[in-house]
């Protein structure tokens, strides 16, 4: 397996920013209220579709199942966002 080290920079970056986001709001807001354990949650979410990503994009040649895959992938990381946050679902892992 080859991994592009430029890719992974690019995914190590991108998780960075994002989890700055809520970071930064926490500063400025008392709305977001982020705790390590929601930072440490949300970084291994995003490590692993960050680098489900890489995989598809290395592994799968046809571009049509590439598209597929990764439609699959941003649906699956939303849905279980989701149920993380909210509950959507109502499982016993739920937020709310």
């Amino acid at each position: 397996m080859v991994i592009h080290k430029k890719r992974v920079v690019t995914i190590l970056l991108v998780i960075t920013v994002l989890l700055l986001i809520p970071l930064i709001a926490m500063i400025f807001t008392n709305s977001v209220n982020w705790s390590m354990f929601d930072f440490a949650i949300a970084g291994i979410m995003l490590l692993a579709a960050g680098f489900t990503f890489e995989v598809i994009i290395e592994h799968v040649n046809k571009k049509r199942i590439r598209n597929i895959l990764i439609v699959l992938l941003i649906v699956c990381f939303l849905l279980i966002w989701a149920e993380l946050a909210v509950g959507v679902f109502g499982s016993p892992f739920a937020g709310s």
